[in-house]
């Protein structure tokens, strides 16, 4: 249940394949795989490792892949493979497939913290107050990262992304999601069924029943209230996480992406740079 993020530590699975076809973002950076393009001076998988490895609360990352050995063949994330926090695992098919995959071969590895590579201004804020929104309240089986629209327009105007629409707000995933317990097993299952329409709102919303697309569609349903029915639906306890950093909902996906990503590292380097003694 939730109460154990609060205890024992967790296990972070990183997500760091490849879908089927040529991604254009590895091709247009001349890599492996979108997980090796290069972003602030190091591969996106590094940053995102690094991040992971170094919080207080995650006892082991997991990475997870179709070929880890030519993930860590990269000059920038061989440093993984000496690491004694880090794992390296082979995974094939769908992103769902290979979370359950993963989960069934640590049963005992309870919570899961689900992130991608491509997602490289994770920092430990996000983390933090992810995992803090995560344990508020009654425990849940299954939380889920996200940002309102409101907070990425306020700070990105122009960035673009997949919004869910609900009475009260549109939100946008920010790649955090916590397995908090082995029923959440139910909504990666559901999610398999799902996972190449991802983009489109409505049918993801639809996976989960009539009355709840109806009642998304009519904005009839808050966020809270359409996860609460779906839990309901599947047996578990499901909760939303808004977080408060815009930067939380942005991932590598195009060029403009990755435009934008730099200058925020950039940014943040000249923050830090400008606090030092």
């Amino acid at each position: 249940m939730m109460s154990g993020v609060g205890g024992n530590r967790l296990t972070a699975l990183l997500l760091a394949g490849n879908r089927p076809g040529v991604d254009p973002m590895a091709a247009m950076f001349g890599v492996e795989a979108k997980a090796l393009v290069p972003i602030g001076g190091e591969a996106m998988l590094s940053r995102v490792a690094r991040t992971l490895a170094g919080h207080p609360k995650i006892a082991r990352v997991i990475v997870l892949a179709q070929h880890p050995d030519r993930l860590t063949a990269d000059t920038d994330t061989r440093w993984l493979l000496g690491d004694p926090k880090v794992l390296f695992e082979t995974a094939q098919g769908s992103v769902s497939a290979a979370i359950i995959d993963a989960v069934a071969r640590h049963p005992s590895a309870y919570p899961f913290l689900v992130t991608t590579a491509d997602h490289p201004l994770l920092d430990a804020t996000m983390i933090d107050g992810f995992l803090d929104g995560a344990m508020k309240g009654e425990p849940a089986d299954v939380a889920v990262g996200l940002v309102e629209r409101r907070v990425l327009t306020a700070a990105y105007p122009d960035n673009r992304r997949t919004w869910l629409r609900f009475r009260g707000g549109a939100y946008s995933g920010a790649n955090l999601f916590l397995l908090a317990s082995p029923k959440a097993l139910s909504a990666l299952h559901l999610w398999r069924t799902i996972e190449q329409q991802r983009k489109k709102g409505r049918a993801v919303i639809a996976a989960f029943g009539p009355w709840i697309l109806a009642g998304v569609a009519l904005r009839l349903l808050t966020l809270d209230g359409a996860l609460a029915k779906a839990g309901r639906r599947l047996g578990l306890r499901a909760k939303a996480v808004p977080l408060r950093q815009a930067e939380a909902c942005i991932d590598v996906d195009k060029p403009a992406d990755h435009a934008l990503v730099s200058e925020i590292l950039a940014r943040r380097s000249r923050d830090i740079a400008t606090i030092a003694p």
